[in-house]
């Protein structure tokens, strides 16, 4: 996606039960239904880190469908915003 001046960098650690249940591969199964880049990947410490990319409604969109699908197994997350960088070209899982 090329970064353009609207776009929106969110870069979410989710805690809880978050790895081991179909975490990452449900958050990318979602991504292909909004026009969003970037990554999910399980981190060591047990937390995921899911870092996207792409129009602020649309991003909105896509971490309230990952919040809300996921839900069961989330505990707490933590969020950062910024300026989009347009490095992805797609959204990936990241291993």
């Amino acid at each position: 996606m090329a970064e353009t001046k609207d776009a929106v960098r969110r870069d979410l650690l989710f805690h809880g039960r978050v790895q081991g249940v179909g975490f990452r591969y449900t958050t990318r199964d979602i991504a292909s239904r909004y026009t969003v880049t970037g990554y999910v990947q399980n981190l060591p410490d047990g937390r995921v880190r899911l870092v996207v990319e792409g129009a602020k409604p649309e991003v909105d969109r896509f971490i309230v469908a990952v919040t809300t699908e996921m839900a069961g197994y989330i505990h707490g997350q933590d969020e950062e915003a910024s300026r989009a960088t347009g490095e992805f070209a797609n959204f990936s899982v990241r291993h």
